[in-house]
């Protein structure tokens, strides 16, 4: 016995296409900046050094002094001078008053010459470092120096573009060329 049986038929739909692609266009323009910077203000003071050199004893120990202290130095040296005499001459009055009288006139007047005759020496002879040491004085006050600064920001104007987007957007368009069919045959 046979049995129907069914034949199926299909055809496949066939579409065309028409693609119109898409179009963009992007610019990113670039920012306007304006940047100053200021100055910053820078402020100095300033307080000067002393430095005091005094050499007057230095010059004094050389025997370079002015007039006026000179003038002093060798009145008082005179004034030592005449009474070292004023009291030599007292002690040989005194000598001679107190001995005259016990026969020795002669001895007396001897003995006092041999006392005033010749130089004396003051002490041992010895090296002397002129100026002395330690006779320049030297007095330094140091000076400051004050820095003062103040900082200035900068001034930063940026702006920011907008960026140019253009865009075409895209089409498809389609058309069917073959339509989609589907046949049924029975067959005996």
């Amino acid at each position: 016995m046979r049995l129907p049986q069914i034949q199926i038929h299909t055809t496949d739909a066939k579409i065309d296409l028409n693609i119109a692609r898409p179009q963009q266009y992007i610019k990113q323009p670039k920012a306007t900046q304006h940047i100053e910077q200021p100055a910053a203000i820078l402020d100095i003071n300033t307080t000067r050094g002393v430095l005091k050199i005094d050499s007057s004893q230095a010059r004094r120990d050389l025997g370079l002094i002015g007039p006026l202290e000179s003038s002093a130095n060798y009145a008082e040296k005179g004034k030592q001078e005449v009474l070292q005499g004023m009291a030599r001459r007292a002690r040989e009055g005194r000598q001679l008053m107190d001995n005259s009288g016990k026969g020795q006139g002669r001895a007396i007047i001897q003995n006092i010459a041999k006392q005033n005759h010749g130089p004396h020496r003051s002490g041992p002879y010895n090296v002397k470092f002129v100026p002395s040491v330690g006779s320049v004085k030297i007095d330094y006050t140091a000076g400051t120096t004050d820095v003062n600064i103040e900082r200035r920001e900068p001034i930063i104007d940026a702006k920011v573009n907008k960026p140019i987007h253009e865009y075409t957007p895209g089409k498809v368009t389609g058309t069917m060329v073959q339509r989609p069919d589907v046949d049924i045959d029975v067959i005996i």
